[in-house]
């Protein structure tokens, strides 16, 4: 199957690649130079050895591989630290490239290195996972998690090149698929027309069907390039991918980072579509709990305690000094395919999305 490429019409642009062959992307798109690879306790056995042999055979000159222990607690500060040191350590140079294989959070932490690492090095993307695939490897946010809210510490950075081959989705667990999934049923709510459509294919991608997985991964990819391109550091449009992720990452606070992503962003989309319903009269809550079950997402987040989200939506980096102590800034939806972004929630309205869904 030949490779796909998207472009991101930012300036400078930059290629997303979706094919069989990773390396040979690499090959076309890039000039060997000395470079790094990150990657995690998952998936660096897995992948690592076989990229350094694949780059050095193309005369890149690999200083080193860095590992960091896979997980949400590796995008802290003290993990950050770790990396730039280690890298200072190996040796690479200012004209240097990183490698950033894995998933959101090798991804995240991996983009914020290459933007900060001596002022700035080329950052190649190979994501490994569905979430990382549809979403986070695409637009240059980058971010580090610290214990008073998400992604409080970030930079946006383009990458030279994003690359991702679906055949190393194989290799995970049904229930990082559905992590993924959650961003895919995200996307397709906001975007509409096709997209919406071919959602019906998340049965089949779940269970590892490639070309169901393909296609949503190139519609999210499509789409997520789309709204980078018209606002690449959101200061308009695109807050509307913040959808759900608003009380999603107050949940992911709450629970001091052990809720799956997925899993936060699908019950921060059943409480903002309640929000909807409330704002709009439009009431899609039943069609997001049954795209979300397709998904193997869990609709609710009980046991997370309630004031611990309000305390983290309150610290939300989206929100402004204009907006007072009483409001919250959200993406609604007056309809699938018609998000509205920078609607102002009260408090108490808040409080009430949120209880809805940990209770």
């Amino acid at each position: 199957m030949a490779d796909d490429t998207v472009e991101v019409r930012v300036s400078p642009p930059y290629p997303v690649t979706v094919g069989e062959n990773v390396y040979r992307s690499i090959a076309d798109a890039l000039d060997p130079r000395p470079c790094a690879i990150l990657t995690d306790s998952n998936v660096g056995p897995l992948y690592a050895a076989e990229l350094g042999r694949s780059l050095e055979s193309a005369g890149w000159t690999v200083v080193g591989v860095v590992e960091i222990p896979a997980g949400e607690a590796s995008k802290g500060v003290a993990a950050y630290e770790d990396v730039v040191r280690r890298l200072a350590r190996m040796g690479l140079t200012r004209d240097g490239a990183l490698f950033a294989l894995g998933g959101g959070v090798v991804g995240d932490l991996g983009g914020f290195v290459a933007a900060t690492y001596m002022r700035g090095i080329e950052l190649v993307m190979l994501p490994t996972s569905l979430l990382a695939m549809v979403d986070s490897a695409v637009g240059g946010k980058t971010g580090l998690d610290l214990p008073e809210g998400k992604n409080l510490i970030g930079a946006f950075v383009r990458p030279a090149l994003v690359a991702a081959e679906p055949g190393w989705l194989r290799t995970l667990p049904e229930a990082e698929v559905s992590n993924g999934l959650a961003e895919v049923v995200k996307m397709g709510l906001l975007a509409g027309g096709r997209f919406f459509e071919d959602l019906a294919l998340i049965p089949a991608a779940r269970a590892g069907d490639a070309v169901a997985l393909r296609a949503l991964i190139l519609h999210s990819i499509r789409f997520k390039a789309e709204i980078v391109a018209e606002d690449e550091r959101e200061g308009g449009r695109r807050a509307i991918l913040n959808y759900g992720h608003t009380i999603g990452h107050a949940l992911e606070a709450a629970a001091d980072y052990a809720l799956p992503h997925g899993s936060a962003v699908a019950a921060g989309m059943v409480a903002e579509a309640g929000l909807s319903a409330e704002r709009f009269n439009t009431d899609l809550t039943n069609l997001h709990e049954e795209l979300l079950e397709a998904a193997g997402l869990p609709r609710r987040s009980p046991g997370i305690d309630a004031e611990a989200a309000h305390l983290a939506l309150s610290r939300d980096k989206k929100r402004t000094a204009e907006d007072g102590r009483a409001d919250h800034r959200f993406v609604l939806l007056r309809d699938v395919g018609l998000p509205v972004y920078g609607v102002a929630v009260g408090d108490d309205e808040a409080r009430r999305a949120i209880g809805a869904v940990v209770g």
